[in-house]
This record gives structure tokens, sequence and C-alpha cells, in this order.
């Protein structure tokens, strides 16, 4: 019916010329409908794949981002890891002096006891300032403790002077040339083990390496500690 009605009115108007320029009129707007709804879809169509585009770059962008970092973040960790590690050898360097010193100072003093037995309590306080450097518990303790025993070494030095006997003596000779290399020993392993620590202490206080040290707990490390007496080697003195 619908169809009858279309095709009688497409033959009534082309019977008059008004009705010819009315239809005519009226085709060229459809064909400018339907080329502006063409053109309108794919424009359409080319935002939509401009959107998609500039999604696809930004998430390119932020993956690109999120991959530096995660290489920073390695390579951060991988440092702080090494340079704890370099500490951990030059710390076991300087310990295997500092045992030297422990083992070799009772002989020492023993054999200054036998020459200046008014002494005792100069060599006792020795002999504790060594007991206490050894057994510290902590870090900081360690090197406090570490310390006094050397500045007591100072006076044990001192005493010897006052006695031209006990500076005769071979033995008291052997066991102050083996001390002598050993204080040397310790003074160059120091120097190394600070170096280390302080290249660590460095990176951890500094940003952004901060930022790794405070997610990884890689804490400040002291100076001049010494936290292990596994394996110690007693030095043993003839007289």
């Amino acid at each position: 019916m619908y169809s009858t009605l279309i095709v009688f009115g497409f033959y009534a108007c082309m019977a008059t010329e008004k009705g010819r320029e009315l239809l005519l009129t009226v085709t060229v707007a459809y064909r400018r409908c339907l080329f502006s709804y063409r053109i309108f879809k794919r424009a359409e169509g080319e935002m939509v794949m401009s959107i998609g585009a500039i999604l696809l770059a930004a998430v390119g962008i932020i993956l690109l981002i999120v991959l530096g970092i995660l290489i920073w973040v390695i390579g951060s960790y991988n440092g702080f890891v090494k340079l704890r590690n370099k500490t951990e050898e030059a710390f076991s360097a300087l310990d295997i002096s500092l045992k030297k010193r422990y083992d070799l100072i009772p002989n020492y003093v023993e054999t200054v006891k036998g020459y200046a037995k008014y002494e005792s309590e100069t060599l006792e306080r020795v002999i504790q300032a060594r007991n206490r450097a050894m057994n510290a518990a902590s870090h900081k303790e360690r090197i406090e403790k570490d310390n006094v025993f050397s500045g007591s070494l100072h006076s044990l030095f001192a005493l010897s002077e006052n006695y031209p006997d006990l500076k005769a003596s071979e033995n008291f000779i052997q066991l102050q040339e083996q001390l002598a290399r050993i204080e040397e020993e310790i003074a160059g392993a120091r120097r190394y083990y600070n170096g280390i620590v302080n290249q660590f202490n460095t990176k951890a206080e500094m940003f952004p390496g901060s930022l790794i040290a405070g997610i990884f707990h890689f804490e400040r490390m002291p100076l001049y500690e010494v936290n292990s007496r596994e394996e110690r080697e007693k030095v043993n003195v003839s007289f």
C-alpha cells in the first residue's frame, strides 16, 4: 500500500513542471543529507581512531617511564648490595689485624709484668680495655671500646720506657716488632674500610639514592667497626 502511494505521488509530481522542480529539490536535498551523513560517519571514525592512537601512545609512554624507573631501582639496589659486600670484605681484612693485636697484647703485658711488677694496675687496665673491646655487642660500642683500648696501649708503651732492662729484652723487642707490623696492617685496613663505608653512606644519604636506601632499609654504617670474633687465630710468643 505504501509503495503504491509513493509511486502514485512520483508520477503526479512528474506530470507538472512545478512538481518536477519540487521532486528535483527533494532529491538534491536527500543526496546532500546522505553525503553529509557519510562525511560525519567518516569523521567520527577518524576521531575514534585518533583518540585510540593517543591513548595507545600515552600507555606506551607510561610503560616506558615505569620500565625506566624499574631499571633504575634495580641498578640502585644492586649498587647498594655491591657496596655492602665490599664493606664486609674490608671489615674482614680489618678484623684479621685486630684479632692479631687482641691476642698479642696478653703476651706483651706478661713480658712487661716480669720487669715491672709494681705497675700491675696499669697492666690490668690494658687487659680490661682489651676484653671490653673484644666483647662489645654493638657496632657503636665496638668502635668506642676499641678506641679506649688503643688509648690504653699508649700508657703501656710509655711504661716500658721506664725500664731499660725490659727494652733490652730480646723477647720484648720481638713483641714490639710484631706489634708494629700489626699496627701498620690495622692502619691500612682501617683506611680502606672507612673509604668503602663513606661511599656507602654518601650513596644512602644523597637523593635519589636515599629513596632506595629507605625502601630497602640500607642503613648508615659506622666507621672503623669490628663486629665478628669468629675463628680468632692465637698469636703465640715464645719466651
